[in-house]
């Protein structure tokens, strides 16, 4: 009886698990056994490992054939363990050698040549880990494997460069077993690629999309550009209400160019979900840019906070982590799929129940929602023009649920330009100008909270607003009195308070004062809790 070993790694969301391969070769008639709880995608390998192995002029003996996958309590799903079986399988055949603790990430074509396949990233990332420092993808992967540090990357394109790779005899020139190279689909001469780990890594430029739009453009509106600036400097959720045509969405696009560049660990993050997600083309650099997602209001709850008919595939509120979310006429949103945000709001994460398992995916992300005061928008001002009942406006706004509502940090309304004066008034200050206060700001943040291990005012918990951050009485006599009387919940209490330290970071202050304090309950309050206040 003959053994072979080889590695790879299943993916769960974006969580990795190593994935031991063992193959035996018995005595008995020919037969292809998979084991370890291989899903259907995962069975159909076995005729895809035959052909790749006949036709890379290896072929797979003709006896009885198991392969076991461990551990073999996970369910496991995908294509990218094909190399590996078809490795191991060869290793107990004798032909290649030294595959024990080497992963192997590719899927195999009938002709034996490597296809990509998604979540290298983040699988890479956990091969190094649990302790591998060597990695075989395809070609069209190795620049997304070598954005992992510290783990050498082999780049092959056919399955029978690996085995040269690995071939007992350890002499290309001889080829593998005594097979004619000249008949194989490749270049005799072509290796695998070794790439260091990081060396993709290290090219901070990103292939992204053009530069995106900019503040200046935006003539007025000072309220509503500081209330943009605000959340860009502490990570706060953001309502803007007001008549179409105010400027609401046009703001809300705005968000992404005032935020900070991605940092390492974060850029990981990000990187990894667009591979899990799918990425629209070779990964080949971190991604530094926070990511910005606008579903349509017609989107299901699944296409938001993620879904599938086994395990579930990433959402919009996964896509956007470490970014925003931009509910545009959020009203117009499903009800169900609105208050399907507020457990990813409060946790910075999503988990998802299927019968095939369960997945949780990171979903830290801004949350901007704009929408009109009721269904014609009009009823704005002394709102004339507004040809809505009471009934409908009340109906219209109460979509947006009161705790979702209660989540959110910020409610600003935006007014529409009142004459061509202002609209036509000198452009503001432009985002680079914006920015350059947020950094400042996110730096007075990343200082103060590094004891604790958070990063921006927006992941303050309560113990620590009144610990450490506690603000002197008189400062939130205000803000007590409206707790007091029910204005506020307990919940945004505590965002105003994080807001209230938004503020004075952006004011150059150490601590918040009364204004500040008093300014972030301008800020999160609706007009009626203005007026019951």
């Amino acid at each position: 009886m003959s053994m072979g070993r080889a590695r790879s790694v299943v993916l769960v969301g974006v969580q990795g698990h190593l994935i031991d391969v063992e193959a035996d070769i018995g005595q008995s008639l020919p037969a292809f056994i998979l084991l370890g709880l291989p899903d259907a995608s995962l069975r159909e390998s076995q005729d895809r490992i035959r052909s790749a192995a006949k036709n890379s002029g290896l072929d797979l003996p003709t006896r009885r054939l198991t392969v076991n996958l461990l551990p073999a309590s996970l369910p496991k799903s995908g294509s990218a363990l094909d190399l590996a079986i078809l490795m191991s399988a060869w290793a107990a055949d004798g032909l290649v050698a030294g595959t024990d603790d080497v992963v192997f990430l590719a899927e195999l074509g009938l002709d034996g040549r490597l296809r990509p396949v998604r979540g290298v990233l983040p699988a890479v990332a956990a091969a190094a880990r649990a302790g591998a420092v060597r990695v075989v993808v395809s070609r069209q992967n190795a620049a997304e494997a070598a954005l992992v540090p510290g783990i050498e990357v082999w780049a092959a394109s056919h399955a029978y460069e690996v085995a040269q790779g690995f071939a007992v005899s350890g002499r290309r020139d001889r080829g593998v077993a005594g097979v004619d190279p000249r008949r194989l689909p490749v270049d005799p001469d072509v290796v695998m690629d070794r790439h260091t780990g990081s060396a993709a890594a290290d090219q901070d430029v990103e292939p992204g999309p053009e530069a995106l739009p900019d503040l200046a453009e935006v003539r007025g509106q000072p309220q509503a550009r500081f209330a943009l600036e605000a959340p860009a400097a502490g990570g706060h959720h953001l309502l803007l209400m007001g008549a179409p045509g105010a400027g609401k969405t046009m703001l809300a696009e705005r968000l992404p160019g005032v935020l900070p560049p991605l940092g390492d660990d974060e850029a990981m993050e990000v990187t990894a979900i667009g591979s899990v997600a799918g990425p629209t083309g070779p990964v080949t650099a971190l991604t530094r840019r926070p990511p910005f997602e606008a579903p349509h209001h017609s989107a299901s709850t699944a296409a938001i906070v993620g879904g599938g008919s086994r395990l579930p595939r990433p959402g919009a509120v996964t896509r956007s982590h470490r970014g925003v979310l931009f509910l545009d006429e959020a009203p117009e949103f499903q009800r169900s799929t609105l208050d399907a945000l507020r457990q990813p709001l409060e946790t910075g994460a999503v988990t998802l129940h299927r019968s095939a398992g369960t997945v949780t995916y990171p979903a830290r992300f801004q949350l901007v929602m704009a929408a009109n005061p009721c269904p014609c928008g009009m009823a704005v001002g002394t709102g004339r023009d507004c040809t809505c009942t009471v009934l409908q406006r009340r109906s219209y706004l109460a979509r947006l649920s009161g705790p979702l509502l209660d989540r959110i940090d910020l409610q600003v309304q935006v007014e529409r330009p009142r004459s061509a004066a202002m609209a036509l008034a000198e452009p503001g200050e432009s985002s680079a100008e914006v920015l350059r206060r947020v950094m400042g700001a996110r730096g007075a943040q990343r200082e103060r909270l590094a004891p604790w291990g958070l990063r921006t005012n927006g992941d303050l918990p309560l113990r620590l607003l009144t610990g450490p951050l506690r603000l002197a009485p008189a400062s939130t006599r205000a803000l007590d009195a409206s707790l007091d009387r029910a204005v506020l919940s307990l919940r945004g209490y505590v965002r105003v308070l994080r807001l209230a330290w938004t503020l004075a970071d952006l004011a150059g202050q150490s601590c918040p004062g009364t204004e500040e304090v008093d300014a972030a309950m301008q800020l999160r309050q609706t007009a009626e809790e203005r007026r019951a206040a």
